[in-house]
């Protein structure tokens, strides 16, 4: 019973201060998460799309002289996806050139001992379906538990009070979770499929085809590189499982430094909003933010040793690595739960390197 009892207090600790102040006075007891499996996607078909835009894309090949946005754009999705699989993540599968692709492109390379140097080349796209030969794009149809919600309005990502008065913080729309499910943009979900009603059950819709979310390997040993944003994570061995964008901290609201440990896992997370120990936000009065993909701190919660601090999901996967946070570690929801999935009990942790981002 003893044992039991620190559990649900050490839970209660954990939802109430996701993201806090850094040096807030411990928090008082409150009610804890009910634990829930985040469920896996369904898994798509294996056989490639039978759309022709997709067929294009499947076989899409590097041009340094594309005529056209949409021929840059196929070699990219393919490249994002092929990395996305090989869990060298690129974040959102978006179709576009950045940070968070160049990042996964460099820890790819390294991992094949290549010149690391995040470029996108036919070099690379042979290095990658040299791997894995399968298709990036495959058909889904969507059913019907997927349109039947339920679905949450959207509200500006400041309005603590409007968060606080909902049952939950679900998806807003049967695109968005469309998009997360399948680690996708929504735009890019939409040029893919132009002209589709994603609320339609029965509608078949091309995807991303994404793995499975899942490591192969307990984690053993998280890095977190403050500079880079980006976290590796290790298995017993040493052996790098997983790359993954992040935002971490800002240079006015710092994310620890050191090495720790995971604590505890929380999937499906409450949020706890305190304006006497936050410093953002408009709220006058605590208040408790019910639990959802939409939360603050998203679908998952990876706790740790230092108090107040955690790697957790967001509501805004696009925005990771580009924005700072306010000393945590922020995933994508699917890049936490594959990694909170693994995570063993007392992994280490270890912060390395300096915020650039301002907050």
């Amino acid at each position: 019973m003893t044992g039991l009892a620190s559990r649900i207090a050490l839970l209660a600790v954990l939802v109430l201060s996701a993201c806090d102040d850094p040096r807030p006075a411990k928090p008082p007891a409150g009610r804890t998460v009910q634990k829930v499996e985040t469920p896996k996607p369904p898994a798509p078909a294996a056989l490639a799309s039978q759309s022709p835009l997709a067929q294009a894309l499947n076989a899409a090949r590097f041009d340094p002289n594309a005529a056209t946005p949409e021929a840059r754009r196929d070699v990219l999705v393919r490249i994002q996806t092929l990395l996305d699989r090989a869990h060298f993540s690129p974040g959102v599968i978006d179709g576009r050139e950045g940070t968070n692709l160049t990042l996964a492109i460099k820890a790819f390379q390294t991992a094949q001992r290549i010149t690391p140097d995040g470029q996108v080349s036919q070099a690379l796209l042979d290095a990658l379906t040299t791997a894995d030969s399968g298709p990036v794009l495959v058909d889904y149809s969507i059913t019907a538990e997927d349109v039947a919600g339920p679905f949450t309005p959207a509200l500006p990502k400041d309005d603590y009070e409007a968060m606080a008065a909902l049952p939950a913080l679900n998806y807003a729309t049967p695109l968005e979770m469309l998009a997360e499910r399948f680690h996708m943009d929504e735009a890019l979900l939409q040029a893919l499929n132009p002209g589709v009603d994603f609320g339609v059950a029965g509608t078949t819709i091309v995807v991303a085809a994404v793995g499975s979310d899942t490591l192969d390997r307990k984690v053993e040993r998280i890095e977190i590189d403050k500079t880079l944003g980006q976290v590796r994570v290790f298995d017993a061995a040493g052996t790098q499982l997983a790359v993954y964008p992040a935002t971490v901290g800002s240079a006015e609201r710092p994310a620890p430094q050191g090495e720790w440990a995971v604590r505890t896992l929380a999937p499906r997370p409450t949020y706890t909003y305190d304006p006497s120990r936050l410093t953002f936000g408009k709220a006058k009065t605590k208040l408790t933010i019910k639990a959802g993909p939409n939360n603050p701190v998203g679908s998952t919660w990876i706790d740790l040793t230092k108090d107040t601090y955690g790697i957790h999901g967001t509501p805004d996967p696009h925005l990771v690595n580009k924005r700072a946070s306010h000393g945590c570690v922020r995933l994508t929801n699917w890049d936490v739960a594959e990694l909170g999935a693994a995570v063993a009990k007392g992994a280490r942790v270890i912060f390395m390197g300096q915020e650039t981002r301002a907050a």
